[in-house]
């Protein structure tokens, strides 16, 4: 989130220049060799954070167009993961070019307009990248805990209003600072900061869009991880006394639940006294309750197999989500609260672009683990091959 949320009064422009003075003395010959050095790490950092912006660009925009052009997706579920792809896209183009120069040259040379334009910006996207992995893992738990009954409610209209939710939140987050950055705005700016004297506003906001919904998704996604264990360890027994239909009901994160249904039609048709070829004999009977056994432990063993990779899935989402912006957020409360600590200007780049790097992760895991992605992936590449 850029230095959106962050007290840096202490970061100045010569901070590396000076360490790497510290190291290597004072003399002429020392200083040429730190101002070579320093702008060759200049020019490899540039290209690094490129490749990954460039990265981010391409990885979410494949993903949307892949959700626009492949009619099979067009689900609700899909659509939080589309419109999930389209804010971290969004972080992409507008956010991470500009916190690219901000970061290499450590000077701010565009003026207040800009800076408010872009702090906003990398707040409300950030922010709603965040709050989307949280409406994501709402819509999941739904449907795992209340498949027949959340199918009915999971609607496009539903997910739109689950989207404008994280979109009025994000913005309430981001809004604040311009109020009182507009008393400085006659100032020449060499930094754009965000000022967190204000330490309400620091409270606000580092827990709306980060400690909230971390605890949100831990509490979430513990109790789909449950849910699932409980299915794939869930004997065929105990789904039904009778070997009947077997319903896989398909959910946003690749995974299926296994439910099995009696029906007293069925029952009709085992039954010995009920009409077809060779229904009424005994040998019959058993062959059609062994075919029947057969395909319902065949289709717990698919079952258990895709809650085993879902909740591996649901593991690495967590995870990744946690260890790209956990850091950042530790940083930016430690420092709003206590006065006389200090962090290096460098630390705090590598966590802001490691919290930017979720906006990376988020397409390749939440389209990589899903067959259906896959196989829409692969039809748009030969498409494209093909012209």
């Amino acid at each position: 989130m850029s230095s959106g949320f962050a007290v840096m009064d202490q970061y100045n422009s010569s901070a590396e220049f000076t360490f790497l003075r510290n190291i290597t003395g004072d003399s002429e010959d020392s200083e040429a060799w730190d101002e070579a050095t320093l702008l060759g790490l200049q020019i490899s950092l540039s290209a690094l954070l490129a490749v990954v912006t460039l990265a981010t660009m391409l990885s979410n925009a494949f993903v949307i167009a892949t959700i626009f052009l492949t009619r099979k997706l067009h689900t609700p579920a899909n659509f939080l993961i589309g419109s999930l792809a389209l804010t971290d896209l969004l972080v992409s183009i507008l956010v991470m070019p500009i916190s690219i120069v901000y970061t290499v040259s450590k000077t701010w040379t565009l003026g207040q307009i800009m800076c408010d334009i872009w702090l906003s910006s990398d707040i409300t996207f950030c922010t709603a990248s965040i709050l989307h992995l949280c409406v994501i893992a709402l819509d999941r738990y739904w449907a795992i805990t209340d498949a027949l009954e959340y199918s009915k409610r999971r609607t496009t209209r539903r997910a739109a209003l689950m989207i404008g939710v994280v979109w009025v939140i994000s913005i309430s987050i981001s809004i604040p600072p311009l109020f009182w950055r507009q008393a400085k705005a006659h100032e020449e700016l060499t930094e754009c900061l965000v000022n967190t004297d204000q330490i309400s506003y620091t409270l606000y906001s580092t827990f709306g869009a980060f400690y909230v919904p971390t605890i949100l998704l831990v509490i979430l996604y513990g109790r789909i991880y449950v849910a699932a264990r409980s299915r794939i360890f869930k004997t065929p027994a105990s789904c039904g006394k009778r070997f009947t239909t077997a319903q896989l009901i398909q959910t946003s994160a690749g995974s299926s639940l296994c439910s099995l249904n009696s029906t007293s039609n069925q029952e009709g048709h085992l039954h010995p006294g009920g009409s077809g070829g060779g229904g009424g004999s005994p040998l019959f009977m058993n062959s059609v309750k062994v075919k029947l056994a057969d395909s319902v432990l065949e289709r717990k063993r698919l079952c258990a197999a895709r809650e085993k990779k879902a909740t591996k899935t649901l593991g690495i989402i967590l995870g990744a989500f946690i260890v790209c912006w956990l850091p950042f957020f530790v940083v930016t409360l430690v420092m709003a609260i206590c006065k006389d600590c200090w962090f290096h200007p460098v630390l705090f780049d590598f966590f802001t672009w490691l919290g930017y790097l979720n906006s990376l992760i988020n397409p390749v895991i939440y389209t990589a683990f899903n067959d259906e992605f896959k196989q829409a992936f692969q039809k748009l590449i030969k498409f494209k091959k093909c012209y």
